[in-house]
């Protein structure tokens, strides 16, 4: 083995940069869990038939014992049920007969809640045929596995319903029927709890965005800072070293220009329509193999650059061994590999139990940083040309998509699809922790990368211009962005947990800021072309601004 001493990067990661931010940029709405469906916008509400549509807990009870918990939905019309769960009381299931429920009920009833088949007449048929019968509530089996808005038609005048329909799931409905059909007593436990206006999981993940992007800009800014400072150096110094040091340096960074800018876009484009249309168990799996890859690069430059900073490691990491194949490394990358390598197989292999979303948090963010750290905009036309596409990337795949697809493409390949997994591994996510419906606050790498490239841009123009945070741009390019992600969990909340494009709103707040506070100060057109300072005197050392 050879021992070697060098400054720059060890390796070549142009190409997994390219292929991790494609995939990146595919999944960027931030998403929540809970909305249905199947919408109703041309049924208007008239009386007896203007409730909103909750989520219904369906607790069961077998033979007296608790059993499984099914989710369903509360109809437009009927009563409404009970929020707290001590508060709503047990009620005896039984069959109807015949199980549409479209004519009178040969079984006498006496108070107990009726299941019933879906079809053959309208829903406020069956619940006024349910109620004269003497049932307490109605529960209908959908035809399929989804839930399903329960309207009135149209000319239907009788909707004075005094008891509550809620629509079952078909596997909840049907494992119900084989219960009572061996036998058993079931009972059934109704209620709607609400949830928070604000859950903590929202602010955690809002703070982890933003201090994720922090980060990542002023490891940009002060790696960017150094090679001038080195540039001026070599200038200073005439020496001849310089043209090769130079270009060797930079192999380490994807600097993105107008053409790849739109391809990104396009590309990603074509890689979530994959997505949708392939998305399996088996592809999830191709997934996280991909992710654990990208995050087990992200985490182990993260770790060496970090442990470099100690005086500890610096000959560690200033030392370095040719490796077949992988080139020059460091002993310090060689001794950290294992232990990424054994984090990301550990989460992967453990990644459904209820704390794997911390593992997933930690290698998605070391890879968002690394990926920050190689991918730069050189000016802000650049910026605006990919940013623009995002912004009606996103738009375009979370609402317009549902007039060719039926379904929003984004937030069906966000949520893993079709393929029994909960999500896809390209997501931050904390469990929503005061939510009596569970699930998680997710956000795509995407609204933290895209927005993040233009923010650690405005940090390294102002270091290597000298700029204060008064008179620089990050320090409002860092606030919009905290601002225009903060529109979007309320917009989140607005929208009851309906997916929202969160580049929606962050690129005109971010963008935006950038372009008018630039216009102001007079920078806007040096901003748009050139990206970086001018320096005349290459002898003199830049410091970062305070």
């Amino acid at each position: 083995m050879m021992e070697l001493k060098r400054t720059v990067p060890y390796y070549d990661v142009r190409t997994v940069a390219a292929v991790v931010a494609v995939l990146l940029l595919s999944c960027s709405s931030v998403v929540q869990g809970g909305d249905i469906v199947h919408h109703d916008d041309k049924t208007p509400r008239r009386p007896g038939c203007d409730n909103n549509f909750v989520l219904v807990k369906v607790a069961t009870w077998i033979n007296g014992k608790e059993e499984m918990e099914f989710v369903g939905i509360g109809a437009r019309f009927g009563l409404t049920l009970e929020s707290k769960e001590k508060r709503a009381n047990q009620i005896r299931l039984a069959l109807a007969d015949p199980p549409d429920c479209c004519s009178v009920p040969r079984n006498k009833l006496t108070g107990e809640a009726i299941l019933v088949h879906r079809g053959n007449c309208s829903f406020t048929t069956k619940a006024n045929v349910a109620e004269a019968a003497g049932a307490s509530a109605i529960l209908i089996i959908n035809n399929q596995t989804e839930l399903f808005k329960m309207v009135c038609e149209k000319n239907e005048t009788d909707l004075d319903i005094g008891i509550p329909a809620i629509m079952l799931p078909q596997d909840a409905g049907q494992s119900m029927i084989e219960n009572i059909i061996n036998s058993s007593v079931v009972s059934v436990q109704l209620y709607s709890p609400k949830r928070p206006a604000v859950d903590v999981a929202e602010v955690f993940l809002w703070l982890m965005a933003v201090a994720t992007i922090l980060c990542a800009s002023f490891w940009s800014a002060w790696s960017a800072r150094e090679a001038a400072i080195e540039h001026d150096k070599l200038l200073k110094d005439g020496s001849d070293e310089y043209h090769g040091i130079e270009a060797t340096q930079s192999s380490g960074m994807v600097e993105i220009n107008i053409l790849s800018a739109i391809l990104f876009v396009v590309i990603a484009s074509c890689f979530l329509i994959m997505l949708y249309k392939l998305m399996s168990f088996w592809f999830i799996e191709v997934l996280v193999v991909l992710f654990c890859i990208g995050g087990v690069e992200g985490l182990q430059t993260c770790l060496v650059t970090l442990l470099s900073c100690f005086r500890w490691f610096e000959n560690a990491a200033e030392t370095f061994v040719k490796v077949p194949f992988l080139g020059a490394i460091s002993y310090l990358t060689l001794a950290v590999s294992p232990f990424c390598i054994a984090f990301a197989v550990i989460w992967a292999v453990f990644r459904r139990v209820s704390f794997a979303w911390i593992g997933q948090d930690i290698l998605g963010i070391a890879l968002i940083v690394t990926v920050l750290q190689i991918v730069r905009i050189p000016n802000l036309k650049v910026g605006t040309v990919l940013l623009g596409c995002a912004f009606l990337y996103d738009l375009f795949w979370v609402f317009v998509s549902k007039w060719w697809f039926h379904e929003s493409v984004m937030i069906v390949v966000a949520r893993g699809g079709r393929s029994g997994e909960d999500g896809i591994p390209m997501l931050l996510k904390i469990p929503r922790m005061f939510d009596p419906w569970g699930g998680y606050s997710i956000i795509g790498f995407g609204d933290i990368i895209l927005p993040g490239l233009l923010v650690a841009f405005s940090l390294r123009y102002d270091w290597l211009s000298k700029k204060t945070l008064r008179t620089g741009y990050f320090i409002w390019a860092m606030i919009a962005y905290g601002l225009g992600l903060l529109i979007t969990y309320v917009a989140l909340n607005l929208m009851d947990g309906h997916g929202q494009p969160a580049l929606l709103y962050i690129v005109p707040f971010t963008l935006g800021t950038f372009l008018a506070l630039g216009k102001k100060r007079g920078d806007l057109r040096h901003l748009w072309t050139k990206g970086d300072p001018y320096r005349p005197c290459p002898h003199v050392q830049l410091q970062p601004a305070e």
